[in-house]
């Protein structure tokens, strides 16, 4: 290890331990301010555009997602994943009848005549394909370099680390690193290319669902909140150190104040802009969302999801008044682990997926600003198309979901696989092996995000491995 390692790992330790023992449930961000990486051009962004990545925790079940339609397709998924019919319900095992989808089958069709259709639980994002401002990205997954069956077979090609394992792929999503122990996620990276333009850096990654490799960048930091505001810093914002206003005022300038030594000086700079974007969020939005905006989130009270979307509606309404002219967010749901009782929960999970992104589209509408945000799924991996009795086990390719104005809606992105047990294009039980890397759709999207294509190879390690721009994934300047 080097000196400046040492150094590093020291002041990066003794700011987590000292922030923990001031504060208590305090949104200060543990990471050091370092400069922006020395060959990053400035980008220019006089407009203003928002990334949104709703992570969906667990591994969502995508076959149940997207469903094959067709006769014939439909017909070979249901013997596959057909068991005991579920009385009262549209499942046999877990499969979904082919008479429950008629309402939210897709147009147009894809290769050979096969059609698709989403969960019957999913309307509402029916109603964005339908409307184009949705498309669907088939069968999307970490990848270093392009690989086949064969080639993963004879391990005669590099492969993500621990495939099929929930908190390695969940961190290999966000950072798209193939080493362990990344520190850096690919959101982070590209803001840290564009947030100069901010006036309020604090605010470039913001996350409101916790913790954020995603977010992470070598200057940008995730600053995170919760869905109903900004964190309060009790001990001194609640003046309650003690019971006491005097000793609170006085933890403040503590923390606030000069310092003649580097790890105190950067301590008190952490802390001072913690400090200052609380005051900044709780001044912008105040402590309620308006009337109107809280129509355009019916579910909020009973959706964690949208109540997160909201919250994320609220500072892109205030970009102006923050001067912000970047921003990535965060968002999240958990409960996509099923293994089992996969009938049973996974419908309620997706309804309220398809209703807080419909509810987040609108809220981008009514402030005219959909053209400028942009927000899609991700989730650890995909699953088998094998039934394991009541759920589905891990697997590797899934079909995500990307919407705004920006979006070259109503389509099927990339290539969609074939259904079976025993085709190329799964490496066992229907697990999917990738045709779209992370990496190409996270270069489309950070390229429209502002980022140049030379810096995206920057953002995205393995980018350059792949062909990319390929998706079309926003629709074309006139």
């Amino acid at each position: 290890m080097t000196q400046h390692d040492s150094q590093s790992i020291s002041r990066r330790t003794l700011l987590k331990r000292s922030t923990a023992l001031a504060l208590q449930r305090v949104s200060i961000p543990m990471a050091t301010s370092l400069g922006l990486m020395a060959d990053a051009a400035a980008q220019s962004a006089n407009d203003y555009k928002a990334l949104v990545c709703i992570f969906l925790y667990g591994a969502n079940d995508h076959y149940n997602t997207v469903i094959p339609y067709d006769l014939a397709t439909h017909t070979n998924y249901f013997n596959i994943r057909k068991g005991t019919p579920v009385a009262g319900t549209i499942y046999d095992g877990i499969a979904i009848g082919r008479d429950a989808l008629s309402a939210t089958a897709l147009s147009p069709s894809l290769s050979g005549g096969r059609q698709m259709a989403l969960n019957p639980e999913m309307t509402a994002l029916k109603t964005l394909f339908d409307s184009k401002r949705a498309s669907i990205l088939m069968n999307v997954g970490p990848l270093i370099v392009p690989t086949t069956r064969q080639q993963y077979d004879n391990k005669s090609v590099p492969l993500p680390p621990k495939l099929f394992s929930h908190n390695d792929q969940q961190a290999y999503w966000q950072s798209s690193f193939q080493t362990e122990g990344a520190a850096t996620g690919w959101g982070g990276r590209a803001a840290d290319l564009i947030m100069s333009n901010n006036n309020r850096s604090s605010l470039t990654c913001v996350s409101v669902n916790g913790n954020a490799l995603f977010l992470s960048g070598q200057s940008a930091i995730s600053y995170q909140m919760s869905a109903t505001g900004a964190t309060t810093v009790n001990a001194i914002k609640g003046k309650s150190l003690f019971s006491s206003a005097a000793c609170a005022t006085a933890l403040q300038t503590l923390m606030t104040q000069s310092s003649a030594t580097p790890m105190g000086s950067e301590y008190n700079v952490v802390a001072k802009r913690a400090l200052d974007t609380y005051d900044g969020i709780v001044a912008a939005i105040g402590a309620n969302p308006s009337a109107a905006l809280n129509a355009l989130f019916p579910s909020a009270a009973s959706n964690t999801l949208s109540a997160q979307l909201k919250m994320v509606a609220r500072l892109i309404e205030q970009q102006a008044t923050f001067g912000m002219k970047r921003q990535v967010f965060m968002v999240g749901m958990g409960g996509f682990d099923l293994h089992d009782f996969l009938p049973a929960q996974h419908p309620a999970l997706l309804q309220k997926l398809s209703s807080a992104m419909k509810e987040f589209d609108d809220a981008m509408i009514s402030m005219g600003k959909d053209a400028q945000v942009t927000a899609f799924t991700a989730s650890d991996f995909g699953r088998t198309l094998a039934s394991n009795g009541d759920g589905s086990d891990h697997g590797w390719g899934s079909h995500h979901f990307v919407i705004g104005g920006a979006v070259a809606g109503g389509q099927f992105l990339g290539t969609a696989p074939e259904i079976g047990l025993t085709h190329n294009e799964q490496v066992g039980s229907g697990r999917l092996l990738p045709s779209t890397s992370v990496d190409q759709l996270g270069a489309e999207l950070a390229n429209w995000f502002g980022v140049s294509q030379t810096d995206v190879k920057t953002v995205l390690p393995n980018a350059s491995h792949f062909d990319l721009y390929k998706l079309g994934l926003f629709k074309k300047l006139a």
